[in-house]
């Protein structure tokens, strides 16, 4: 595959290890280094190579874990060249240029690992139509090259492990649900899961963005026991033409860390029974606001689609044990960007 080609040259032009992809085992996520030092030191140490780097940080996010037994921090990051390579693009397809790191810890022995939400699946995801598919694709690789260079300055053994769910460049393309699942996300793609919360004219656009920012701003968050209010991570105005909210709450943190953790054996122990925490670069969940045409709208993504996306490994149990899970937090972002309805 021609993107693979370029990520392993990437990688190895950095002296790092490079990623092991194959046709049918590219991952959402990858652990990229296995740290030698305590959680606190690894986040020091990785907060430290960001800043030194060309990528710009938008946001650090201690992650709620159930019952506080292991430890997670996402970081939020763009990058200028990755913006730049997408800037002909329709504004709906920012959310791929939102990049991810995550520490967390693993195991009895809490050792700390840094893995990343994978560019380059996100690129095969939301520039499957675009006419500059292979040039995106290639951006996206270099700027997991550069997440891959940040981490490597952390104390530890870089790695390049393929984390699920695990799906081949043409899956992606096409993603619209895993399985028989795909009826829960209503079979539909990326673009036909942006669903609209509001719309207004196009000339509308900065006040509907400070809108949503203040509306989103006055919720009062409740705990891990219901979905209701919002932390904004970050917002990120990528373009004048799309503004990025990156949302989470107690409620979302502790279904995606249960939910994948409910099944899944490897890595689970007495002392670290929660394994799900190593897909925590699944945060935040974003809402959108875009300038498409005429209009100005207002988008947040059907959960279904999102949990497939990213939980399918979790298994079709858990997603049927979970049923109601997607439409609470959908519910829940609308209601606090339209709280009269």
């Amino acid at each position: 595959m021609r993107s693979s080609l370029i990520v392993i040259a990437a990688a190895l032009g950095l002296g790092l290890a490079p990623p092991a992809y194959s046709a049918g085992s590219i991952g959402i996520f990858e652990t990229i280094l296995e740290s030698s030092v305590p959680f606190v030191d690894t986040t020091t140490a990785i907060e430290a190579a960001i800043a030194a780097s060309d990528l710009q940080l938008q946001a650090a996010h201690v992650v709620h874990v159930p019952d506080d037994m292991q430890q997670a921090k996402v970081y939020v990051l763009t990058s200028p060249t990755y913006e730049k390579a997408a800037a002909s693009e329709s504004p709906r397809t920012v959310s791929a240029q939102v990049l991810r790191l995550a520490v967390y810890t693993m195991g009895d022995d809490k050792k700390a690992y840094i893995n990343m939400a994978n560019p380059i699946a996100h690129a095969m995801v939301y520039y499957s139509a675009s006419s500059n598919y292979d040039a995106l694709v290639s951006a996206a690789t270099v700027a997991a090259a550069d997440l891959r260079e940040v981490a490597a300055a952390v104390p530890g053994e870089a790695v390049s492990r393929q984390l699920e769910p695990m799906r081949s460049e043409k899956k992606y393309r096409k993603f619209n649900g895993d399985g028989m699942a795909k009826m829960m996300a209503k079979f539909r793609n990326w673009n036909q899961s942006q669903l609209l919360i509001e719309e207004a004219p196009a000339s509308e656009f900065q006040s509907v963005v400070d809108r949503v920012a203040t509306a989103l701003a006055t919720g009062v968050i409740a705990g891990a026991d219901e979905c209701a209010g919002w932390e904004v991570i970050t917002r990120i105005d990528l373009r004048d033409d799309a503004v990025y909210f990156g949302l989470s709450n107690p409620y979302i943190e502790d279904k995606m860390v249960r939910i994948n953790s409910r099944f899944r054996k490897e890595g689970k122990t007495d002392l670290a029974p929660y394994p799900g925490v190593d897909h925590m670069t699944a945060l935040p969940t974003e809402v959108l606001v875009v300038r498409d045409g005429d209009k100005t709208e207002v988008l947040h993504y059907g959960q279904m689609w999102r949990m497939q996306l990213y939980f399918w490994d979790s298994g079709y149990r858990a997603f049927t044990a979970n049923m109601g899970v997607p439409g609470t937090i959908v519910d829940s972002i609308r209601d606090a960007i339209r709280p009269e309805e």
